[in-house]
Order: C-alpha cells, then sequence, then structure tokens
C-alpha cells in the first residue's frame, strides 16, 4: 500500500512537471491572433482530429456554449472547419483548415526544437529508455 502512496506523490509530482515543461515548451510560440484557450484547442484538435465538440469541451473543462463560441471565433479565423458525417448527418466534427495545420504544424517544429535541445545531452540508451517510458505511460497510465 506504501508504495502505491509513493507512486502516486511521485505521479502527481511528474504531471506537474510536464505541465510547467509544457508551459515552457509553447511559451511565446501562440501567435498574436488567437487567445492561449483558443491555441489550448487547436493544439488538441491537431492531435486528436477529427473531434467532435462535447469530446473539446470535455477535454478542455469547458461548458458547450463556451467551447461552441471558441470554435466559431478559430472558424472565423480559417483555422479550422466542421464537416459533416456521411453516415450520421447529425453528427458534426471539427478538423483543422489548412491553415490552421500550417500554424500548428509551425508550433509543433518549435516545440521539437526546445525538446531537442532538452534531451540533446542524453545517450542513445537513455533516448530508448525515454521512449519505452513514455509508451509504457501512454498504456498504462495516459489511455
Amino acid at each position: 500500500m506504501d508504495d502505491k502512496k509513493t507512486l502516486f506523490q511521485k505521479f502527481v509530482a511528474f504531471t506537474t512537471s510536464v505541465h510547467e515543461v509544457t508551459h515552457e515548451f509553447t511559451k511565446g510560440i501562440k501567435s498574436d491572433d488567437i487567445t492561449p484557450l483558443q491555441y489550448n484547442i487547436l493544439e488538441y484538435i491537431a492531435v486528436s482530429q477529427p473531434v467532435t465538440l462535447s469530446q473539446i469541451s470535455d477535454c478542455m473543462h469547458m461548458s458547450m456554449p463556451n467551447t461552441s463560441r471558441e470554435l466559431k471565433k478559430l472558424t472565423e479565423k480559417q483555422l479550422c472547419e466542421k464537416f459533416d458525417v456521411a453516415e450520421d448527418k447529425r453528427k458534426q466534427y471539427i478538423r483543422l483548415s489548412d491553415q490552421g495545420q500550417a500554424m500548428m504544424d509551425n508550433a509543433f517544429g518549435r516545440v521539437e526544437v526546445s525538446f531537442l535541445e532538452r534531451i540533446k545531452g542524453s545517450t542513445d540508451e537513455e533516448i530508448e529508455q525515454i521512449n519505452k517510458a513514455i509508451d509504457l505511460l501512454k498504456t498504462k497510465v495516459f489511455y
């Protein structure tokens, strides 16, 4: 039992570190045309597209009306677009527009530079261990 409590405390510290590093990596890459919240929505769409309004709402911890309002702004800025599903015309998905994809490709490219800078002192063996650790976390914790 004590091992699980210690593991949980390490998990909390780890997730806090992830948030801090994510903030550090993305600081300064957000466009002046969008708010930090809109950037986070675009980032979620970029890695999970196509997504539904309710998926965005759940992930961002936002009400559906607020999510809809932010998506309308992003659509007006031509950064994302809605499309119907052939099997169910009532269901709409959201994806990045070409302009939104270009913006996020640029942002992820800058994050990649920061990431590579962070791990530049790692050996090939350590990089392999990091890779395996990420895979393990994805399958056992972040699924």
